[in-house]
């Protein structure tokens, strides 16, 4: 490697991106029912609207990861930077739908651009520990919606207007802008081991990659999806709705850290595994839960999605190293595609459970707020049963990988 390749400085600036990206993702999460009541948006219209940041990032983490190993991961830093002012800037300027849409068009690109260029650079500063080091790098991610729900959640209590929210995702954009300036990168992995771009999409063609990516689709669903609407799904349980979602994801930072000591023990596909029964024990509790007692069930939620994004990358890198930075990109395009089409889809079940609650309160002879509430509390149940069945399918799945991988371990010895 390069001698003039900061490794540490490159690592610590990808961590401040990845925060900037996870902050977009809380502060809007937390803004869906005042944007929406603002501007005058549908919920289920405003599932559109944040639904757009993840097809954004799908389309800019393909194209980006094709382009990373031709253009280098700079550009794609330098597009992911101007990405992200723009967004924001757009969004302060927002006046309706379709200006929030554009807005939210501009982020999505830009935090695909930020995952299409650091997910490579850190397998290739770190080839000897991918695994490790993907979730030591994707720790920011939650610890970015910890810092992001936080400040909302305090911005918000005490009445300020939510452009100051906004306006707090340009302090980690500046600073990665700043860390990244200047300094030499390497370049990809799949180039510097001269793994020819035919190699690489025959890579991508494998039917274990075409595997992983059915699986993405349910992980990455499980994860955001439900980490989007969250706020909205539990705003009536007694307790402060925002706060859940930043301790699930403060303890998804917590455990993120140790991911090398776990995959040390039971190997990734027995990762990918453990997240699945748990992200299923967590959300069914969670559907059942009010009052304090929800953040049980969100520590079992948390456990449970901890690892999927992560691991997911760490197991294509390490079993599936040919497809490079492009395997990289649709592995997390394919998650944020999903993320964009079950959001949606999350917001038009809750709205058409909450209406059909409500109408069988109102019969009942219930006041109509108080109908109001027990209808929002037995919709946002209703959804995450629903959701659950994500984690099922993938309990089932990964069951079958981790015995697959193990029958091949024990046939090697």
């Amino acid at each position: 490697m390069d001698t003039q390749i900061n490794a540490k400085r490159l690592f610590f600036a990808s961590r401040i991106a990845l925060i900037a990206t996870a902050m977009t993702f809380a502060i809007r999460a937390n803004l869906i029912g005042t944007l929406g009541t603002e501007f005058n948006i549908p919920i289920s219209d405003m599932g559109i609207v944040t639904g757009t940041a993840f097809w954004g990032f799908t389309f800019s983490m393909i194209l980006g990861g094709f382009l990373c190993d031709y253009w280098g991961m700079k550009r794609l830093i330098i597009i992911a930077f101007t990405g992200h002012i723009l967004g924001i800037v757009l969004t302060l300027l927002a006046k309706d739908f379709w200006t929030l849409f554009i807005s939210t068009l501009f982020i999505g690109i830009a935090n695909g651009m930020v995952e299409a260029a650091c997910n490579p650079l850190v397998t290739t500063l770190y080839s000897n520990n991918k695994t490790e080091k993907l979730n030591q790098f994707h720790v920011w991610f939650p610890g970015g919606i910890v810092i992001g729900g936080v400040a909302a959640y305090f911005i918000g209590k005490a009445g300020l207007h939510w452009h100051y929210q906004m306006s707090l995702i340009f302090i980690p954009v500046i600073a990665y802008g700043i860390l990244f300036l200047k300094q030499q990168f390497p370049v990809t992995e799949r180039v510097s081991s001269g793994t020819s771009s035919h190699e690489m999409f025959k890579a991508c063609l494998k039917p274990l990659f075409i595997f992983m990516v059915l699986c993405m689709l349910f992980t990455s669903a499980t994860e955001l999806g439900t980490n989007q609407w969250i706020v909205k799904l539990l705003e009536n349980i007694g307790v402060p709705s925002i706060l859940l979602l930043v301790f699930i994801n403060g303890l998804m930072a917590l455990g993120r850290s140790y991911a090398g000591k776990i995959e040390s023990k039971i190997s990734s596909s027995g990762m990918l595994l453990f997240s699945a029964i748990f992200s299923m024990l967590g959300l069914l509790l969670l559907g059942n839960s009010n009052g304090y007692w929800s953040f049980l069930s969100a520590a079992i939620f948390a456990i449970g999605i901890c690892y999927f994004w992560p691991t997911m990358l760490g197991f294509v890198s390490e079993y599936l190293p040919d497809s490079g930075a492009l395997g990289l990109s649709i592995i997390s395009g394919t998650g944020m595609l999903s993320v964009s089409l079950i959001l949606p889809f999350i917001g038009a079940f809750y709205e058409k459970s909450t209406q059909n609650h409500l109408i069988a309160e109102q019969l009942s002879g219930i006041e109509n707020n108080k109908a109001i509430q027990i209808a929002q509390i037995s919709a946002g149940s209703d959804t995450l049963m629903m959701v659950a069945i994500l984690p099922a399918i993938l309990t089932i799945s990964f069951g079958i990988l981790y015995l697959k991988r193990k029958s091949l371990y024990l046939n090697k010895i």
